[in-house]
């Protein structure tokens, strides 16, 4: 059997092509089967060594698909993920909460790519499960400290200025099952409570605008409808600045899980403010404290002292590619070490990678869109020789905040909190490409 360089290879196969576009379909097909025969050998040979033989559906024979017809339109009305990807879905920890109405979903963080995420992935928090609500029958109510107490129909809010923005949306607890150490050895479930999304909707602030909010109104009361009726207290400050009334995510209406019909979206803050199936805001003249759905999340400090309304989610990052669920899988070589940065603060300035354990850290280029409380992607190339690595991605925001270390968030939080661990986080590469969750102080 004869082998063939990778330019021989690139040049056999344009050679085929070329050939083959001179002939009718049936024709090239039979040309491209048996054109083996050109060469004098028996296979091609593919990047490192495989042989094509062996498959029927690799060069330089045709495919069994191009030689048919496909599925026609409608086939699908809605559309779906190719079924060679249904591995990339949403996953839970079984052991996390007691029942699945109270749970959580993750988003596959290592299979996807750019900054938006796909409506099916988004990870899901449930505090009563998913309620089934008829738009038609859905109401927001805006009432209290008001001069105009105010009832609008779904119908009603879309004949409002709509916006547009991409914003990412985390829950506090996103990575805090790492706070005393590795626990999960999957970036799925150390970092997916986090998604992306272009949301659609109406600002607050128009329709507070419309109700005419009193001078003494200085935080809302956001209650959704599911049958915990979780509801959080929210400062006027951020209700008259950002904060939007969502009906539409990523082009479409909401998802049940994510709010259908309404919803809020604070950026860049508590995925739990971000009210779901959006029903009431009352404006009132102090936070509702004593409610337990306002009073829940807190943090936990080191004097023993609990924090509340630490609303803004701080400065992150982690690197995406490679990680548990994706190891180096080629051997020795070139590989692009990737990931996600974030803040809540504003746009991410700068990402720094260390592949000796935050001793040595060198500057990530950033790709693609660089959007104010939104994910953002950066990455590098390097050429691997088989050496252990200790990888870890460090963020800076444009405020100036760094991204802290584990001991330095310890020494600022203690470690009884599970909320806003924000610490700079390390993957060990082995030297068979395998990657481990591993903590360094």
């Amino acid at each position: 059997m004869n082998w063939f360089s990778s330019t021989e290879q690139q040049q056999l196969l344009k050679t085929l092509e070329r050939e083959s576009e001179k002939l009718h379909f049936t024709e090239r097909r039979h040309f491209l089967k048996n054109a083996l025969v050109m060469a004098g050998s028996g296979a091609l040979a593919l990047h490192g060594g495989q042989a094509l033989a062996g498959n029927q559906n690799l060069p330089p024979n045709v495919p069994q698909w191009t030689g048919k017809l496909g599925d026609g339109v409608l086939t699908n009305p809605y559309g779906q993920p190719s079924k060679y990807e249904n591995q990339t879905i949403r996953r839970t920890v079984p052991w996390l909460t007691a029942d699945a109405i109270s749970s959580i979903s993750m988003t596959p963080l290592h299979s996807l790519k750019g900054i938006i995420t796909p409506n099916g992935l988004v990870f899901e928090r449930y505090h009563a499960g998913v309620p089934t609500i008829n738009p038609d029958e859905h109401r927001l109510i805006i009432h209290g400290l008001v001069d105009r107490p105010l009832i609008f129909t779904m119908d009603d809010l879309r004949r409002f200025p709509s916006v547009s923005e991409i914003k990412f949306l985390e829950c506090p607890a996103n990575g805090g099952m790492e706070w005393k150490g590795p626990q999960m050895e999957a970036l799925q479930f150390t970092h997916g409570m986090i998604s992306c999304c272009e949301w659609s909707g109406v600002r607050l602030s128009t329709l507070l605008d419309e109700a005419g909010v009193k001078p003494q109104g200085k935080w809302i009361l956001a209650e959704g409808a599911d049958g915990a009726a979780m509801a959080r207290s929210i400062p006027i400050e951020k209700a008259l600045d950002d904060t939007i009334v969502v009906y539409a995510q990523n082009g479409e209406a909401l998802r049940p899980e994510q709010g259908y019909p309404l919803r809020l979206v604070n950026p860049g803050w508590e995925g739990n403010t971000s009210i779901k199936w959006l029903r009431r805001l009352e404006v009132g003249d102090k936070p509702w404290h004593m409610r337990e759905e306002t009073s829940k999340y807190t943090d936990l400090m080191p004097d023993g002292r609990a924090q509340q309304f630490s609303f803004v989610q701080e400065c992150n990052s982690v690197i995406t590619s490679p990680s548990p669920e994706l190891p180096f899988k080629g051997g020795k070589g070139w590989y692009e070490i990737e990931g996600l940065a974030w803040s809540g603060r504003g746009k991410i300035k700068a990402v720094d990678i260390s592949f000796d354990g935050g001793i040595n850290w060198q500057q990530a280029p950033l790709k693609g869109l660089v959007l104010s409380k939104c994910l953002t992607r950066f990455s590098t190339m390097i050429n691997w020789h088989g050496d252990p690595m200790l990888l870890q991605s460090r963020a800076v925001d444009e405020t100036g905040y760094v991204q802290p270390t584990l001991k330095q968030l310890r020494a600022q939080r203690g470690g009884n909190s599970i909320y806003h661990k924000n610490a700079i986080h390390t993957w060990k590469v082995n030297a068979n490409g395998s990657v481990q969750n591993v903590q360094l102080a």
